[in-house]
């Protein structure tokens, strides 16, 4: 665990809690760690809601499937990010979504009750944990309401300007990675991907952008930060 306290220092869940009481509170939490393979699930939708996950390292997403088996991406987890905690916050019986590791991951599982209900030890970090978690979930809302915004425009183009343009933005650069591959992307913005691809060729005919891969580049003096 000794390894992980570089990142566990630098999560949410933690904010305000000193390094040397981290590995007592996750004592306290009972908090266990699991390797996953690149594709194996962590939860499935229907599954009990238990824990609350902490990437430890690689990364999750957080996807549904709809009637017809189409794939939407919710969020994308990285190092130090946490997943499944609005569920537990709001007393959810079962996950309406699925966690899948998307590379090789180390997760930290923490039984959301422990983290929710102060400890019988009366532990002195409880009160800013509780603190940090409605933080983390009001957080969440925030990017999920963003999600919204995306997927809400009307044409695919509009769907990816959005998105594109709030990446730059929030790196100030209009040259940028982004997280997805393009069938990622697809499923983020819930578009078809062939169709998505078609429009991002003419964007970049159009002198709009440029791409490589994961790789972004806004064309014109509008774009520039």
């Amino acid at each position: 665990m000794e390894k992980y306290i570089e990142i566990l220092k630098n999560v949410s869940l933690f904010e305000g809690i000193e390094e040397d009481n981290i590995p007592s509170l996750l004592k306290c939490l009972s908090s266990k760690n699991e390797s996953y393979k690149a594709g194996s699930v962590i939860f499935n939708e229907g599954d009990t809601v238990e824990y609350v996950g902490v990437v430890l390292s690689g990364s999750v997403q957080i996807i549904t499937n709809d009637y017809y088996g189409n794939r939407n991406i919710l969020s994308s987890v990285s190092d130090g990010g946490l997943f499944g905690e609005a569920f537990a916050c709001a007393g959810t019986v079962k996950y309406p979504v699925s966690a899948v590791a998307i590379s090789d991951s180390n997760i930290m599982l923490i039984n959301y009750r422990k983290i929710i209900t102060t400890c019988s030890n009366t532990c002195i970090f409880h009160t800013k944990l509780i603190f940090n978690m409605l933080k983390v979930v009001a957080e969440k809302n925030i990017l999920l309401s963003r999600k919204l915004e995306f997927t809400s425009k009307r044409s695919i183009r509009e769907k990816l300007m959005a998105f594109l343009l709030h990446e730059a933005k929030r790196k100030n650069n209009n040259s940028f990675e982004i997280h997805f591959n393009r069938q990622e992307l697809a499923d983020y913005l819930s578009v078809d991907r062939c169709a998505m691809s078609k429009e991002l060729c003419k964007m970049r005919d159009e002198g709009i952008l440029e791409f490589n891969k994961n790789s972004f580049n806004l064309l014109g003096e509008n774009y520039f930060f």
